[in-house]
């Protein structure tokens, strides 16, 4: 499962993305919130990557940050939304504007969404209020909208670690421990090998 992409643009437009990896152009979905902040083409990009397979294909969705890639997951877990729907809602209002819409049950403003009616406007408060208020309050969310390369690194470390199924305090705890006692700058892939074999003890 890819959990994060780290490489040059190659294409964008306003539904997705060409991430260009060691040689490799991955096509990646975006939701405007994260197209509007994308560098330019031939820049460098980290993205935080939620990976959808079915039978007949296998699709990269992207977010710049990671409580946006959350806030999809949260999505993808009402029931009659996929991942096309979830892109859709985020696409359609601001995030904090759709935490505090779905928060206040306020379901004229999500009604207002395109593609988004009265039974799934309910369904969606129902499913998300209490939800959406624990990510409002998580003091732990790391939000990398305007991180610098060091964070992103943690960022993409502790987001490769929860798709992995660890829970987030743990996982967080155990990236902050490793960073304190190594003084050498650490890879993504050096803080999740470690990560691991800190969570295989701790689990």
């Amino acid at each position: 499962m890819i959990a994060s992409l780290n490489g040059v643009i190659t294409l964008k437009s306003t539904t997705a993305v060409i991430v260009e990896v060691h040689g490799i152009g991955y096509q990646v979905f975006t939701p405007l919130s994260t197209y509007y902040r994308l560098p330019e083409e031939k820049e460098q990009v980290a993205l935080h990557i939620y990976t959808h397979i079915r039978e007949d294909a296998l699709q990269l969705f992207g977010f710049l940050s990671l409580r946006e890639k959350e806030v999809f997951l949260l999505l993808l877990g009402v029931s009659s939304v996929g991942p096309k729907l979830a892109l859709n809602i985020l696409s359609g209002i601001e995030l904090s504007e759709l935490i505090q819409a779905l928060r206040d049950g306020e379901q004229q403003r999500l009604k207002a969404i395109p593609g988004v009616g009265p039974k799934m406007a309910g369904r969606l408060i129902l499913e998300l209020k209490e939800k959406v208020v624990q990510i409002g309050q998580a003091n732990d969310m790391l939000d990398d909208v305007d991180a610098g390369p060091e964070e992103t690194v943690q960022n993409d470390a502790l987001s490769a670690l929860i798709n992995l199924g660890y829970n987030r305090l743990d996982a967080k705890r155990e990236i902050e421990r490793i960073l304190k006692e190594d003084e050498a700058d650490c890879s993504v892939e050096d803080l999740i090998r470690k990560g691991l074999k800190r969570l295989s003890k701790v689990n």
